[in-house]
């Protein structure tokens, strides 16, 4: 396992890579991706990046050297969290690990349950871990509001 990069307590990240979990048989699986998407590309572009689950564990550089370097949050479908175990196997326990299902269970909220297509009451919910994804993003590179 390649060891995590110690980042200075007076240096905080710049970027933050997001490890969304691959899901494909739950739909929280496809919450995860929705999220992960919706936080690079409107409510923290340019601050986060995210890299790709399968890539990683198949042994892309790229992908291990940038979770290295960079501090991650894992986005997690279920409790199984496939992507936050293969996170630090990899390269190091990541800054924070998040599941989908406990979110919505604080927030006491439920997906419809199909995998094919998220409804409308589902994006509204992709909206919320989004946001929790945001604030965890804030924590970590200090910018929190």
């Amino acid at each position: 396992m390649a060891q995590a990069m110690k980042i200075p307590t007076d240096i905080r990240p710049t970027k933050v890579g997001i490890v969304p979990c691959n899901g494909e048989e739950i739909c929280e699986g496809s919450v995860t991706r929705f999220a992960c998407r919706k936080v690079l590309d409107e409510i923290r572009p340019g601050k986060t990046v995210t890299i790709c689950l399968p890539l990683f564990v198949a042994g892309d550089e790229k992908e291990r050297n940038f979770a290295c370097h960079y501090p991650t949050i894992t986005l997690d479908g279920c409790g199984k969290r496939c992507a936050a175990i293969s996170t630090e196997k990899l390269s190091g326990k990541p800054a924070r690990s998040l599941v989908v299902t406990d979110i919505l269970k604080k927030h006491g909220a439920k997906l419809s349950g199909n995998r094919k297509t998220l409804t409308a009451e589902d994006l509204k919910l992709v909206d919320l871990v989004a946001e929790e994804i945001a604030q965890e993003v804030d924590k970590i590179t200090g910018k929190e509001d």
